[in-house]
């Protein structure tokens, strides 16, 4: 069926572009290194027999024809950016699994009834710009001209990195795919979690996808000489985001699945010896059901405004990002299940809380995914890994799931 040796091997090339000292890989959207690994990956495509291109958002695409060209496309695929110092598996399993599994249909001669493309997506991660899922935004014709206008550290924007990579951004909406035109989205993608492995499992069916909330705090105080300004005369910002940030801990764990992560501080003007006159940091709030996650989001606000008010703190809070939470196919997930008992690999259902493309495709088409087993539940970290095993059972697990909605399930 599958190479499972190929598909290792090709992983272990990937992660050779973007190499850290410290360890793991860093490849932003639209830098050298993320053009470096699509090339990579074109010329295993191409290997594979697929036909090439990029479109309009920078969405690296291989094509396997159906039978019938104008059947609805059945889709696979992840992405090939990381976060910085990230691991060698997060969404390279899924892009390099796809192109084994159709690599695998081509030298057996397979045809199936609907034609079959693996996407390698631009920018999931949203590291650059805090913004992320650019690509299946595109797809899904979801992404607008003046989301383009966020900026990176750098003060470049999107729409400049674009153009620096040869892509128009006065052309984007020519990446949204027509309604009708995509029969369903299959990922496999490590769990990052530890769930199957505490259950003894190489493979997950995932039932659902939490939806990512992305606040931006900033906190104005008064700055001031930390040597002589008495304690009760001072407008301290980051005293103040300290407590709001045990807030947002606390209301999280109030629930079952909810998390609340602060993955960005910073404090200005940053002198040892200067009480901060001006706080930013960022909320990355999740919970796979909506409902929950915005009852945490009022909890949290109501504790924010409170605790500035008593401080004299000003407070503002910028909407970065709201992503409703994605339900995975029931056929799907059937599909996936079959496919696991056709292998002979116990499986079970469990949520993602990590964020995925799919959760952009959801109005565009039934979606679903595959988990594999992450050693110590361990991801974005240069320890992240996955056996050359679990990969494979997660690739065959795939090519079964795409093989059997590609012949007309």
């Amino acid at each position: 069926m599958i190479n499972a040796d190929r598909l290792w091997d090709r992983l272990m090339q990937l992660s050779e572009i973007g190499p850290q000292e410290a360890g793991g890989v860093t490849r932003l959207s639209f830098s050298p290194e993320e053009r470096a690994a699509k090339n990579l990956v074109a010329g295993f495509m191409k290997e594979a027999g697929l036909a090439v291109r990029e479109d309009e958002v920078g969405n690296l695409i291989g094509r396997k024809e159906g039978k019938n060209p104008e059947a609805p496309v059945v889709l696979v695929g992840s992405h090939l950016d990381s976060v910085p110092n990230g691991g060698n598996f997060d969404g390279p399993l899924g892009v390099l699994s796809g192109v084994e599994i159709l690599q695998a249909m081509h030298e057996q001669g397979i045809e199936t009834e609907h034609p079959i493309e693996v996407i390698a997506f631009t920018d999931e991660e949203g590291t650059r710009f805090g913004y992320g899922m650019i690509g299946s935004r595109g797809i899904a014709g979801l992404l607008r001209r003046s989301e383009l206008e966020m900026r990176d550290e750098a003060g470049i924007s999107i729409a400049e990195a674009m153009e620096k990579s040869g892509l128009d951004p006065a052309h984007i909406e020519g990446a949204a795919r027509e309604p009708g035109s995509v029969k369903a989205y299959v990922e496999l993608h490590i769990e990052q979690g530890k769930v199957l492995e505490s259950r003894g499992l190489s493979v997950g069916v995932v039932s659902g996808v939490a939806g990512p909330l992305w606040l931006k705090f900033v906190l104005e105080g008064e700055a001031g000489h930390a040597g002589a300004t008495p304690m009760s005369m001072r407008r301290d910002p980051l005293a103040a985001a300290a407590q709001v940030m045990l807030a947002i801990e606390r209301e999280a764990a109030r629930e079952e699945i909810s998390v609340g992560t602060v993955g960005k501080l910073q404090v200005f003007p940053g002198g040892v010896n200067i009480i901060p006159g001006r706080v930013e940091f960022t909320l990355d709030l999740r919970d796979v059901d909506v409902a929950v996650r915005d009852k945490v989001e009022q909890a949290i606000m109501q504790e924010a405004e409170a605790i500035c008010e008593r401080r004299g703190v000003r407070l503002q809070v910028e909407l970065l990002q709201r992503i409703d939470p994605a339900v995975c196919s029931t056929e799907i997930q059937s599909a996936i299940r079959e496919a696991c008992a056709a292998e002979g690999l116990e499986t079970i259902t469990l949520p993602s809380g990590a964020g995925h493309d799919c959760m952009q495709l959801t109005g565009l088409c039934p979606v679903g995914m595959i988990f594999a087993r992450s050693k110590d539940g361990i991801s974005h970290n240069p320890a992240e890994y996955t056996s050359k095993e679990d990969c494979a059972n997660g690739a065959k697990v795939l090519y079964r799931t795409v093989l059997s909605l590609a012949n007309g399930r």
